[in-house]
């Protein structure tokens, strides 16, 4: 590292105003519990719909594209649930504030 280089990390580190570190927030806002029940339920709808869907009426097609299918599925359900408790938090704790 330059010395121009040195210089401007110190005085780049020394603008950044005092506040509270991401970690502050997504403790606040309780974002592990929300992931963990977020993706239990979004592989819980998803072991649901590959049971109604491909084993009750025993779908013909590969079960290669039946566990891609259910994995983009799992994973979009639990980042959809993800996002809409963790705003369902922040809200809570914005009327809190109050």
């Amino acid at each position: 590292m330059s010395d121009l280089d040195a210089e401007h990390a110190t005085d780049t580190d020394a603008d950044v105003p005092d506040r509270p570190g991401v970690a502050n927030v997504v403790a606040a806002l309780h974002v592990r519990r929300n992931a963990a029940v977020g993706f239990t339920l979004g592989a819980l709808f998803t072991v649901f719909v590959v049971y109604v869907y491909v084993v009750v009426p025993d779908r013909p097609y590969s079960l290669a594209l039946w566990a891609t299918l259910g994995f983009v599925l799992a994973v979009g359900m639990g980042l959809l649930l993800t996002a809409i408790l963790t705003l369902r938090s922040a809200l809570h704790r914005a009327r809190e504030l109050e």
